[in-house]
């Protein structure tokens, strides 16, 4: 027996040794394909999966059939990936719950039209978005603040249409952004300057902002060296490509309109909200737009509205507005505030700034006194796809949840949703674990992708933010997070991550996300898949995620292995390169590391093929 069983070990040490021998030649080919030039991705591909073919025990140990065997059983991976094929030139822009052609069909009734209207599951499409010929990789931050290359975003009308403005002028093959605006044509700096004689923007107490109707986005762009990140929207086409223009400079954005919705953020999520010439009628409809700001603004926060009808006695005339239509206008903003609680604490030429008050208690009384109607929901951040109310939300608090540790102090100090067990299921001491378990994380990833501390990645997006680990640990001055979160997550923790000093959006990943194609350098998705498991279809999810990832752009996908062989079957016909990995653990956790390469291919090009 003991002579059988030695026999027996030296077969499966040989076979061991046979399997790592053959997984190590099959990476050393797959290096040299990379390395032999073909299509303009494979130097970012080479240089993401380099360290698994310095490592040859990393990826080697994977045994998925006997290890952890599941519902995807070992049949699947000798299945061929059906080839997802290029969608049509019109759809470079493609925007599916944003699509101009379906908007025209709504009413445009308090800008219904301008809101998500997605298409049904029987006309989405089933291809990949192709990038415009010619598309370059995004200039480094902080150039890419100043300069987009042409062939990305190829809409001239707003060097023509906001010229004197000094938005964007077109020079040669690049768009160069001065910096203007509206409401700031001498520049973003100077105009910032002014709000920080008011605002406690440079201390860190300001961290989180607001820009309804920005343009693009050259407020948010400038703020961002005061170590202030703003949330810029705006809706898709008012100006040609606003929002396009924001994140090709790197700046945080979405498409998005103040209509009839609720916008998809947490209540109490931002220390200032901002509109400079945004045209939003702020005083219609008894106010109804101002108590949605007043949700998501933060007790002490700020509100600055630079424009018409500020100052009208001495502008009706630039304005070219009736001077009875703007005094009214400003009448119908002011009795709002005050209904709010919000104190004007500055005027001065055509800006106005108010301050909510913290001690709402002391002013409910007042309220209570007028026509003012409290909201009844018992949860003021169950947003997606619900009215807006004509009703005040209520702070529930007596203040002391609401003080907030300078940034970056708050990054890692303890959430006052959190501190107050506001959050169901989330102790202190959870709260902890999971930042340490992100570190670690986040130190796997960039020893997987060099590229993580270079700049190299701009626009980063979480798809599955949890507690905003993820952000946090990755924390840097060279890009930014969009930490979304789905709406069907079993924990709402968005409130949560602004409170750490982050910014993010409620979205379900069922439907597509409210931004152009090509915006995203890099996408990271933790248990994505297992959450949506029966809830959508995985290509859908996947085709968005394409969609929204620049040529070149990275992926890195975290879920149980399972899961992961059904993801990886279809991006087996996407034009993706791809490797499977163990957890920095080891090979018997279940859970696995997908990191991808999206190709680089435009329209035309016929030579590029998926590889798995």
């Amino acid at each position: 027996m003991a002579g059988k069983n030695s026999a027996d070990n030296r077969t499966r040490t040989s076979v061991s040794i046979f399997i790592v021998a053959g997984l190590c030649c099959f990476f050393y080919l797959l290096g040299a394909w990379q390395r032999s030039g073909f299509g303009k991705g494979d130097s970012i591909a080479l240089a993401v999966t380099k360290t698994a073919d310095e490592n040859c025990d990393i990826l080697p140990n994977l045994n998925f059939e006997t290890r952890h065997a599941g519902e995807a059983g070992g049949t699947e991976e000798s299945e061929e990936a059906e080839e997802l094929k290029p969608c049509d030139p019109q759809y470079t822009d493609y925007t599916p719950c944003q699509d101009q052609k379906r908007a025209m069909t709504f009413p445009r009734e308090n800008m219904n039209y301008r809101e998500r209207h997605c298409p049904p599951q029987e006309e989405k499409l089933h291809c990949l978005i192709p990038a415009p010929k010619g598309y370059v990789t995004p200039f480094p931050w902080p150039k890419s603040r100043d300069y987009v290359p042409y062939a990305n975003a190829p809409y001239k009308s707003l060097t023509v249409e906001k010229a004197i403005q000094n938005w964007v002028q077109y020079e040669g093959n690049v768009f160069r952004f001065p910096g203007g605006g509206t409401q700031f044509p001498q520049g973003a700096d100077k105009y910032i300057d002014q709000l920080a004689s008011v605002v406690p923007i440079e201390n860190g107490t300001v961290r989180t902002a607001l820009d309804t109707g920005c343009g693009v986005a050259s407020w948010g762009a400038y703020l961002w060296k005061r170590n202030v990140i703003a949330m810029s929207f705006a809706p898709r086409d008012s100006h040609e490509a606003q929002v396009q223009f924001a994140l090709e400079r790197g700046v945080p954005a979405v498409i998005g309109v103040l209509g009839t919705i609720k916008m998809p953020y947490p209540s109490k999520a931002f220390d200032m909200a901002h509109c400079s010439r945004c045209l939003i009628p702020w005083g219609a409809a008894d106010g109804i737009l101002m108590m949605e700001v007043d949700r998501v603004l933060r007790p002490g926060g700020y509100w600055v509205l630079s424009g018409p009808p500020i100052n009208w006695k001495t502008n009706y005339k630039a304005w070219q507005r009736p001077k009875e239509e703007l005094e009214e206008e400003q009448r119908k903003i002011e009795e709002a505030a005050k209904l709010l609680c919000w104190e004007k604490i500055s005027e001065k030429g055509e800006t106005a700034i108010w301050q909510k008050r913290k001690d709402s208690d002391s002013c409910r009384s007042a309220q209570e006194s007028s026509a003012a109607k409290v909201c009844k929901s018992s949860d003021p951040d169950s947003v997606w796809y619900n009215k807006m109310e004509t009703c005040i939300t209520p702070n529930n608090g007596n203040g002391e949840d609401e003080s907030l540790k300078p940034f970056p102090e708050r990054l890692y100090a303890v959430p006052p949703r959190i501190a107050n067990g506001k959050v169901s299921g989330v102790s202190v001491e959870e709260y902890q674990e999971d930042n340490k378990k992100w570190k670690k994380h986040v130190s796997a990833y960039k020893k997987i992708n060099k590229f993580l501390d270079t700049g190299r990645y701009r626009n980063i997006m979480d798809m599955n933010a949890g507690l905003g680990g993820f952000a946090a640990a990755l924390h840097s001055p060279k890009f930014w997070v969009m930490n979304v979160m789905p709406t069907i997550a079993e924990k709402n923790t968005l409130g949560v991550i602004y409170e750490r000093g982050l910014i993010g959006i409620y979205h379900d990943w069922c439907e597509a996300f409210s931004t152009y194609p090509r915006t995203y350098d890099l996408i990271h998705a933790n248990g994505l898949f297992s959450l949506y498991k029966d809830k959508c279809e995985f290509e859908d999810i996947l085709l968005e995620m394409d969609r929204i990832l620049r040529p070149e752009g990275a992926v890195i996908l975290r879920d149980n292995v399972d899961v992961l062989i059904k993801v990886r079957k279809i991006i087996g016909g996407m034009r993706w390169n791809l490797k499977l990995m163990d957890h920095e653990d080891g090979p018997l956790v279940p859970e696995k590391i997908l990191v991808a390469v999206k190709q680089y291919w435009t329209l035309g090009d016929t030579n590029s093929t998926s590889s798995q």
